[in-house]
């Protein structure tokens, strides 16, 4: 049976530990392709280049058939991928981004660069996974590995071009993890704040820096409890933003008289 093409990338950067153990990984099942940021890109949401150009190389890396390094954003990542491999015969059947350093969970998912690109592929018409381990500092990729090889073998043929398989996994050995919740997104919330950082008097700096808020009497139905008990997630995803139920309604507000 020919194998199905894949491609990976991220939004920590090519040489992120993440990224190098997701095409490990997934090389077992399917044949890699890279295309991947240069540098970090977290945060970056749905951006995409539109001033200036995209500079890309080829590049070489372990357990990849082919694999682009880019200054670009994650999305442009996929964007461009997904087409320099078609000029050269390659059609991608699926996109996977990750392994990510941190948790991809709620709201979190509207600012990530890692679900972004995921989207992407969906923009493109290629089902997607997004793979995320709910640590900055995380050391523990096996599980995450596994879990994204599973969707693929008993996924693969069943995710709509539409669709996002949202996975986050704790930092923990697998025999550690609670067991795996399918979920819907919940709240992500912040205990946030913005340091001043030395300035002139006329220009200030601050530097972003937010914990997560823990809850309690919420149901781990939802994906920021669960992970909070210590289970892996799995959350489908579209990126259609449309509130159906207020169609009707907004009618009648009279935004048009």
């Amino acid at each position: 049976m020919t194998k199905k093409n894949v491609l990976i990338t991220n939004d920590d950067g090519i040489n992120a530990r993440g990224i190098r153990e997701l095409v490990k990984a997934m090389s077992e099942v399917a044949d890699v392709y890279v295309c991947a940021p240069d540098g970090q890109r977290s945060a970056f949401s749905h951006a995409i280049t539109t001033n200036g150009s995209i500079h890309i190389k080829e590049v070489e890396f372990d357990n990849a058939v082919m694999a682009f390094e880019t200054s670009g954003t994650p999305v442009d990542c996929v964007k461009l991928g997904v087409r320099l491999l078609r000029a050269r015969g390659i059609d991608i059947d699926m996109v996977y981004s990750g392994i990510n350093q941190g948790s991809n969970l709620g709201t979190d998912t509207l600012y990530s660069g890692t679900v972004g690109a995921a989207i992407e592929g969906n923009v493109c018409g290629v089902p997607a996974v997004a793979v995320s381990v709910g640590s900055h500092e995380a050391v523990h990729f096996d599980y995450a590995g596994k879990l994204a090889v599973n969707a693929f073998r008993a996924a693969a043929d069943k995710i709509p071009a539409n669709m996002v398989l949202n996975i986050n996994v704790p930092d923990l050995p697998e025999n550690q993890v609670a067991g795996v919740k399918y979920t819907v997104l919940g709240d992500r919330e912040y205990d946030e704040s913005f340091s001043a950082e030395d300035a002139a008097k006329s220009e200030f700096d601050y530097k972003y820096s937010g914990v997560p808020l823990m809850y309690s009497e919420l149901p781990d139905t939802l994906d920021v409890i669960a992970a909070q008990k210590g289970y892996a997630t799995i959350t489908p995803l579209q990126r259609d933003l449309t509130y159906y139920g207020k169609v009707e309604e907004i009618k009648n507000w009279g935004i048009d008289e």
